[in-house]
């Protein structure tokens, strides 16, 4: 039995989905990280902001795209859909995920343990 069928074997189906599907998001992180790497005009800390403020030009991508879905610009009026919504979230999460790796190697570790500790602090009762 190799490893990953040890692990599979004791861990709950789903849980080791979910593992597997962590680690294959991570994988694509790094390869995506590697990528925009290779092809980067402007590095080191100059570069490692401009992949920050990339994410503030999704989140308003997102932004424009729930206001296309609800109609809210009655210059344009619907201009979106809610699917359209879901692709610029997805986007938001890949480029803060692409954003932190740059900044760390060890991302998976650091985003690990950020959500462990805000899901202890928000899951947890508070006479807990």
């Amino acid at each position: 039995m190799s490893h990953d069928d040890t692990a599979t074997a004791t861990t709950p189906p789903a849980a080791a989905a979910e593992t597997e599907a962590a680690a294959g998001l991570w994988d694509t992180v790094d390869a995506l990280w590697a990528w925009l790497e290779a092809g980067q005009p402007i590095g080191g800390r100059e570069g490692l902001l401009l992949r920050v403020l990339k994410l503030s030009e999704e989140v308003g991508e997102a932004a424009q795209a729930v206001i296309g879905a609800t109609g809210q610009n009655p210059r344009k009026g619907i201009t979106h859909s809610w699917d359209d919504v879901q692709a610029e979230l997805c986007d938001v999460v890949i480029t803060a995920l692409i954003a932190l790796r740059t900044l760390t190697p060890g991302a998976r570790e650091v985003f690990a343990r950020h959500l462990e500790r805000v899901a202890r602090r928000s899951l947890t009762p508070p006479d807990a």
